[in-house]
C-alpha cells in the first residue's frame, strides 16, 4: 500500500482550482507498487504495469489483404489488360512455397503469405478467369492489398506504455502478439463509508427525518468501473470517537478511503475533527460546482477523501478528484475527460474563478447540430439531473455567462470513468 505523508496534500493558495489539484496529486502522490501478472483473459480494465515491446514483427509476413490472383507489378503492361498464367494456389495457413519465377500469377485468399518476389494483389472480382490464366485489368498501383510484415507493429517496438488502463482492443493487440499473461498493477482496495444520522440504508426503514443512502453505492459502482476492489464499511453515525475508530480501522486494511458528507464545519460535521485526530486533514477550497466542500487527507500513512453530501456533487467531485487520485495511486496515466463542442440551448450565468458543470441532454437543432439543453432543475440533490441528462457542459473559470446560441464544451458521462 501507497504511504503518504500527513502533509502530502498542503496547498497554500486561498482558492484551488481544478487543474492545479490534479496537479498536486501528480506531484506527490506514488502509485501502489504491487505488481501481479493475470492472464490475458482477466487483463481487461487492469492497468499496465510495465511497458510491452513486441516480441515479433506484426504480422510477421508479407500477406494477402483480399481473395484475389498474386503478381509481380513489374510483370503488368501499364495501359492494358495482362495474361498471366496461373502457377499456383496459396491458402491461409499455407506455406508460401518457392519463387514460381517472373511472368505468373498465383491464386492467394486472405492472410495467405505473398511468395517470394510477388508485391501486389488483385481482388478476385475485378479479374477474369480464362482457362489456366488469369486476365488482370490495367491501373492497379504496385503493392495494392499486400500487407507488410511489421506494418501494423515492428519488432521490438513500445506496443503499450505502462500506465495504460487496458481496453478489449488492448487485449486483442496482446493476444495477437503471442502473449497469454500480462503484468499489471494490484487494485486498489478502496473503503467506503457514508455519514451522518439522517440517511438510512436502502431496503431497511426510514424514520421521520431520514432519506436513504445513495451516496455509497454510487461510489462503489463508480470504483468498481475503475477496477477498485471497494469494501462497504457502511454508515458513521454522527458520533466524532466512532468515526476516527473506524476509519483507523480502515486505514490499516486498504489503500484509500472515500466517505461522502461531513466534511464541512457545521457543529454535526464529524468527518473533519475525526479525521485531523486520527491523522491529518487539508480542506480543498476547489473552485468548482457542484462540490464544494471537498476534503482530502491522510490516516494512518492511507489517503482520504471527503465528498460533499449531495449526490450530483459527489458524482462531479469525484470525476475530477477523486478519479486523479485513483489513477495515481493505480499507476495510471491520467488524462482529464475529453470534451468535443456542441451549440448551447440555454443561458447561463456563474461567477468567474469557478468552474462549473452543467447538466444537460443532448438534441438536435433545426439545422441538424448538436445542441446542449439544461436540465431545469440545477440542486445537487436532484439525482434525476445526472439520469435524465446525457452528460455536462464544462464553463471555465474565466467563463461568465452563457448565450443561447454559443459554443459550449460537452462531456458524455461516459467518458468520466
Amino acid at each position: 500500500m501507497a504511504q503518504l505523508s500527513n502533509d502530502c496534500f498542503a496547498f497554500g493558495g486561498d482558492l484551488m482550482r481544478v487543474d492545479e489539484a490534479t496537479a498536486l496529486i501528480a506531484a506527490r502522490v506514488s502509485p501502489n507498487a504491487e505488481i501481479e501478472t493475470v492472464p490475458l483473459v482477466a487483463a481487461d480494465g487492469r492497468v499496465l504495469a510495465r511497458d510491452i515491446v513486441s516480441p515479433t514483427d506484426l504480422p510477421p509476413f508479407d500477406n494477402s489483404a483480399v481473395d484475389g490472383y498474386a503478381v509481380r507489378f513489374d510483370d503488368l503492361s501499364e495501359n492494358r489488360d495482362t495474361v498471366l498464367p496461373v502457377a499456383g494456389r496459396i491458402a491461409a495457413g499455407a506455406a508460401a512455397g518457392a519463387d514460381p519465377g517472373p511472368g505468373q500469377a498465383v491464386r492467394i485468399f486472405t492472410g495467405a503469405p505473398m511468395p517470394p518476389g510477388f508485391d501486389t494483389v488483385f481482388m478476385q472480382e475485378d479479374v477474369r478467369v480464362d482457362g489456366k490464366s488469369v486476365i488482370l485489368p490495367s491501373g492497379l498501383k504496385r503493392g495494392a492489398n499486400r500487407r507488410l510484415a511489421g506494418e501494423d507493429l515492428p519488432r521490438g517496438a513500445v506496443a503499450l506504455a505502462a500506465g495504460r488502463r487496458l481496453t478489449p482492443q488492448d487485449v486483442g493487440l496482446l493476444a495477437a502478439l503471442g502473449l497469454a499473461e500480462v503484468p499489471v498493477r494490484r487494485p486498489l482496495k478502496v473503503a467506503v463509508f457514508s455519514t451522518g444520522d439522517e440517511i438510512a440504508a436502502p431496503g431497511g426503514p426510514l424514520g421521520p427525518a431520514q432519506l436513504y443512502d445513495a451516496n455509497r453505492f454510487m461510489i462503489q459502482a463508480l470504483l468498481r468501473r475503475l477496477g477498485c476492489i471497494p469494501t462497504d464499511l457502511g454508515i458513521l453515525r454522527d458520533d466524532r470517537a466512532a468515526v476516527a475508530t473506524a476509519l483507523a480501522a480502515a486505514a490499516a486494511a486498504h489503500d484509500l478511503i472515500i466517505t461522502s458528507g461531513g466534511v464541512s464545519t457545521g457543529e454535526e460535521d464529524h468527518v473533519k475533527a475525526a479525521v485531523e485526530s486520527a491523522g491529518s486533514l487539508t480542506f480543498w477550497r476547489i473552485g468548482i460546482k457542484p462540490g464544494r466542500p471537498v476534503a482530502m487527507g491522510v490516516v494512518g500513512g492511507t489517503p482520504f477523501i471527503g465528498l460533499p453530501g449531495n449526490p450530483v456533487a459527489v458524482f462531479v467531485t469525484f470525476a475530477y478528484v477523486a478519479r486523479a487520485l485513483i489513477a495515481r495511486l493505480s499507476g495510471e496515466a491520467y488524462e482529464p475527460p475529453q470534451s468535443f463542442p456542441v451549440r448551447a440551448a440555454f443561458a447561463y450565468r456563474k461567477k468567474e474563478g469557478r468552474r462549473e458543470y452543467v447538466r444537460v441532454r443532448l438534441g438536435g437543432g433545426a439545422d441538424g447540430a448538436l445542441e446542449a439543453h439544461k436540465h431545469p432543475r440545477e440542486g445537487a440533490g436532484v439525482i434525476t439531473s445526472l439520469t435524465e441528462t446525457d452528460g455536462l457542459v464544462e464553463l471555465p473559470e474565466a467563463v461568465t455567462r452563457v448565450a443561447p446560441g454559443e459554443t459550449v464544451r460537452f462531456i458524455p458521462y461516459e467518458f468520466l470513468r
